[in-house]
């Protein structure tokens, strides 16, 4: 992966959509061994262009002048935008240019479609949110223009901000139900640990401080143990004991059909967006 890098340093990069996620992947190129002048963001937000261009020291230009000049497009905008800012992209960019698009429910024929080329080869993506603190989970599809290298880039780059696999592409909503939106399934259910612990007598401040240490060291034993989830619930759940009668409370409520009930309900939506 490290000659990934090497192979695309003078690549002049345009990163459209300056959002949360723009940013994380910006810090991403830049953490693989991009330079930062090779990077141009389109930010029509003049605040928040200029709190990137000096906390990352990239440029910002307008979205057809960036595109005109790129040899590397990152699409990361929302989906209800995507319509307008390729439609805008149609008219300047060139033959061979990679996209590397992260936006939801999009899928590779229909963005190029939407550009009317069958010359630039497209990869989709499907990140997550803890991509910010090197912890994402993403992965990628991509069309049959895209080059070893450039497959091997775009796996470099986002493996250094976390882990990343490579699907077929009609496996991407699959993908978004469970890495892509998974993160606020946790949130919630931390949320939910903290209201019960209140509801029991704790403190607002101890609740937090219990249920997310808690909630941090079992992830952290999970990825570092080697022991499936089955077995670690196993090593804690005594006969008859307290987490026992927890983890019975969760299976009266049918806490498996729950949950592929609410991802499922991720996945259609995604489709929707297509």
């Amino acid at each position: 992966m490290a000659n990934s890098a090497k192979t695309f340093s003078e690549t002049n990069i345009a990163v459209i959509g300056a959002g949360v996620m723009g940013e994380a992947l910006i810090s991403a190129l830049i953490s693989y061994g991009i330079a930062p002048s090779k990077i141009t963001i389109s930010e029509k937000r003049e605040e928040r262009a200029a709190e990137l261009m000096d906390r990352y020291k990239v440029a910002n230009e307008a979205l057809s002048e960036n595109v005109a000049k790129c040899d590397l497009i990152l699409l990361v905008v929302k989906p209800q935008d995507m319509a307008t800012v390729l439609a805008e992209i149609k008219q300047t960019i060139r033959h061979g240019v990679l996209i590397i698009s992260f936006v939801a429910g999009k899928q590779i024929r229909g963005i190029a479609d939407a550009i009317g080329t069958s010359a630039n080869p497209v990869i989709r993506v499907m990140p997550n949110t803890p991509t910010l603190v090197g912890a994402g989970m993403s992965a990628i599809s991509c069309c049959g223009l895209v080059s070893p290298e450039q497959r091997d880039f775009t796996l470099g780059f986002l493996g250094a901000v976390g882990k990343v696999i490579e699907v077929d592409e009609d496996l991407q909503d699959a993908v978004t139900a469970t890495s892509g939106s998974g993160p606020a399934y946790f949130f919630r259910f931390v949320e939910a640990m903290v209201d019960g612990a209140v509801a029991l007598g704790l403190s607002q401040e101890d609740a937090t401080t219990l249920t997310i240490q808690t909630i941090v060291g079992a992830a952290k034993l999970l990825d570092q143990s080697g022991d499936s989830p089955t077995t670690l619930r196993e090593k804690v759940t005594s006969p008859n004991g307290t987490t026992f009668a927890a983890l019975n409370s969760f299976n009266d409520s049918d806490i498996s059909a729950t949950v592929a009930k609410a991802m499922k309900a991720a996945r259609d939506r995604s489709q929707e967006l297509a």
